[in-house]
């Protein structure tokens, strides 16, 4: 079974999913007029400045808190196996791939995100859904799309946004500090249901609180060893860029062994095309889909460029990807080659907070999921059997689930990047309307600072 779940595995993330993926980064970022580059600044400053948040516009969370859960359910493991994962199958180029892809991604994000605020509708409880599902059927008008993206996305949330996390948990806190696993396990099933229970606004509040300090945690951690290490920072990341387009990479099968790599784990990190983020994107209060969007599209800046390059850089620095250590160690190995025990320390501490998030983030996604297939009504028995499914994926071996949920995650993109490119007339339309109100909104500040000068 687990071979035919592997084969399957690498059929549908295949060289044409991955290049059906990145090639509609590459069309929306022309047609966006390379939108990413031009407006982050702007797009940071709408994140994080709570002056720029419109209280009056329908949602149920802020700008922030709706970046907060995307970003929660992002920066997860993948961040730190995935990238291990990356180098030792791909070698050092295939961290740059990983960037390449989060570039284009930006533009896949920014529409994403842009859509789900513009077809979303309010539930009984006077909630916000939105999310591929709603963009396929009021958008595209293919409701059949959307039903096939909302089965791939509640299932996938019991994998990649569940057991799977509950493992990595269990697995590093038994290792490194001889904790049970099923001990591991009631206390992520309490914690996670405390905070999932409570729906998005819980959610929103947590990860508000809780990404910022766990991704600063680890950004800390590299920063530390890369200022310590100096003289070796500027050889790895030369590394990185040389590796990428060595033969190999440019001629190892259809795409070469480093850019599909690289590609695959750049999808994995940021999720941008796989429609799983715009769920959260929908929730947020604001009074422009434009607006949100640019908020979501930092996202992938600060899982891809910023954490993922973190955890890249250190593991070329350290030179230990070409041994014996497997992936699952190799992280924790590499900070620990620098900074002794305390940087596996670090690194197990991370996968916990990580992986937590995650578990978080996905809740969500999946009750939406959910609540599209079955009504509203349906969410307390999903998020029941989510919170449930916790502790079970502590205490079994979860590869198989791993496996599915990796199928599950392809078979997601497909539809949403169908809907993507469909729609991307509306995504162009509904971003040249909101520049211009932005572009008002700038000069009326700019025109009150001359004012009161």
């Amino acid at each position: 079974m687990q071979d035919i779940i592997d084969q399957i595995g690498g059929f549908v993330w295949g060289p044409p999913t991955l290049i059906l993926i990145v090639g509609t980064g590459l069309y929306l970022t022309f047609r966006l007029g390379f939108l990413q580059f031009k407006t982050m600044p702007y797009a940071l400053k709408l994140a994080f400045s709570p002056k720029r948040q419109d209280k009056k516009s329908k949602g149920d969370i802020s700008h922030y808190e709706a970046l907060s859960t995307a970003m929660a359910a992002t920066v997860g493991t993948g961040n730190i196996v995935g990238v291990a994962t990356a180098v030792i199958l791909g070698g050092p180029g295939a961290v740059f791939w990983m960037w390449i892809t989060a570039l284009v991604g930006m533009a896949t994000k920014y529409s994403e995100a842009l859509l789900a605020v513009k077809y979303r509708v309010t539930n009984n409880k006077g909630e916000m859904s939105g999310g591929p599902m709603y963009y396929l059927e009021k958008g595209l008008g293919q409701k059949w799309l959307g039903v096939l993206f909302a089965i791939f996305g509640s299932a996938a949330a019991f994998g990649i946004g569940n057991m799977v996390q509950s493992k990595a948990v269990a697995d590093s806190l038994e290792s490194s500090f001889s904790i049970p696993n099923w001990v591991t396990g009631i206390i992520l099933t309490v914690l996670a249901a405390l905070v999932i229970l409570g729906g998005i606004k819980s959610i929103g509040k947590v990860t508000a609180l809780f990404v910022p300090i766990m991704a600063l945690f680890y950004i800390i951690a590299g920063l530390i060893i890369m200022v310590i290490n100096i003289d070796a920072v500027p050889a790895a990341i030369g590394l990185i860029f040389t590796d990428a387009f060595t033969a190999s990479a440019v001629g190892g099968g259809l795409l070469g062994t480093v850019i599909r790599y690289g590609v695959a784990r750049g999808v994995f990190s940021n999720e941008a095309g796989l429609g799983s983020a715009p769920i959260a994107a929908a929730a947020a209060k604001t009074d422009y889909p434009g607006r949100q969007a640019l908020v979501s599209m930092t996202q992938v800046l600060i899982d891809t460029i910023i954490v993922c390059s973190i955890t890249g850089i250190t593991i070329v620095m350290a030179n230990m990807y070409s041994g014996d250590v497997e992936a699952g160690s190799l992280t924790a190995a590499s900070f620990a080659h620098f900074l002794g025990d305390a940087g596996g320390t670090m690194v197990t501490i991370a996968v916990v907070f990580f992986a937590f998030s995650t578990l978080i983030g996905w809740s969500y996604y999946g009750e939406k999921c959910f609540s599209y297939l079955f009504s509203d009504k349906a969410v307390p028995f999903y998020r029941t059997v989510f919170v449930l499914a916790i502790m079970y994926g502590a205490l079994e071996q979860v590869n198989i689930v791993w496996g599915i949920s990796d199928i599950m995650n392809a078979l997601m993109a497909i539809p949403n990047l169908i809907g993507l490119l469909g729609l991307s007339g509306v995504v162009v339309y509904e971003t040249k309307k909101f520049l211009k109100v932005a572009k008002d909104e700038k000069e009326q500040e700019k025109a009150k600072k001359m004012e009161s000068a």
